[in-house]
This record gives C-alpha cells, sequence and structure tokens, in this order.
C-alpha cells in the first residue's frame, strides 16, 4: 500500500528525517532542490496516511542517572486478564515498553531505574497487580546495540 503512496522525493525527504528528524523542512528542501512547502506538504501526507507517525527525542539515561535496565517477563493468572494487567503497567513511569508475547510469559516489559533498589520497588508494584502470576527480571549490563535506522532506511528502499 505505501509503494502505491510514496515517490521518490517522499523516499529522499524520509531518508534524510530518519538520519535526523530535527532536519529543518527548508535544509531539506534546498538539498532536494524542492520548495520547502512542498516539504511540509509531503510530510504532512505521510503523516495522513500514517506513515509518519511523530518524531523521537532520544535521552541519554546515563547522565540522567536512570542507567539500571531490566526486562520483565510476566505470567498472568489468566490470559484475558492481559488488557487490565497492560494497563497497570503503563501506570508505571518506569515501564518504558511492554510486548504481549507468547512462550514462557504473557508479557515482556523494559524498566528503566536509578538503581537495583530502585528497580526492586518497582518490581515489587509489578507483581502487586492483580492478575500477575509472576514475574522473571533479567538485568541489561550494557546495551551493545540500539539502532532502528537501519531497518527503517531498508523498509524504505524496498518500497
Amino acid at each position: 500500500m505505501a509503494k502505491e503512496m510514496l515517490d521518490e522525493i517522499d523516499h529522499q525527504i524520509l531518508d534524510i528525517l530518519i538520519e535526523n528528524t530535527r532536519t529543518p523542512f527548508t535544509d531539506i528542501a534546498k538539498k532536494l532542490l524542492i520548495s520547502a512547502g512542498t516539504v511540509h506538504v509531503r510530510v504532512k501526507k505521510m503523516e495522513d496516511f500514517g506513515i509518519i507517525m511523530g518524531s523521537s527525542l532520544i535521552l541519554d539515561y546515563e547522565k540522567l542517572d536512570y542507567s539500571f535496565v531490566a526486562f520483565i517477563g510476566i505470567l498472568l493468572n489468566k490470559t484475558k486478564q492481559i488488557n487490565f494487567v497492560i494497563e497497570r503497567l503503563v501506570e508505571i513511569p518506569n515501564i518504558t515498553n511492554v510486548h504481549i508475547s507468547t512462550g514462557k510469559f504473557n508479557l515482556y516489559c523494559k524498566l528503566r531505574a536509578k538503581s537495583t533498589s530502585h528497580a526492586k520497588k518497582i518490581i515489587f508494584q509489578i507483581d502487586d497487580i492483580q492478575g500477575v502470576d509472576r514475574t522473571e527480571t533479567m538485568i541489561s549490563l550494557e546495551e551493545s546495540f540500539n539502532d532502528k535506522n537501519r531497518l527503517m532506511h531498508q523498509i524504505f528502499n524496498e518500497l
């Protein structure tokens, strides 16, 4: 479906925005030899089609003293409680991602905290959610790789 909606100019705009979402439309226009208004209209079109869904801000959590990262598998008493549990997890700001999954656990989530004792409080909070049978925590020692740009480039090159 996206193939029919996007032309080469759209691809070039996306390519630039993938590398730096804060690139001003005027800079994109100069680079592509089109008007800033054209860039604006095309980005708006891609937002309307749901291809672009905002932009993101990247924080250095270490500098903000939130360097502790853990992944938590959550097993529920009953699968039908999944929406209720997700709603409770969303209320915990330290939970940054939640995935419904297959396998050993119903849910996997990512937690950011200041320390192990801070993480322990959050994990106990998760354990107290009605419907949670048990959790299993895996502590991240170091993030070795985090690059979604390469995948985005591949997707748009395939279009």
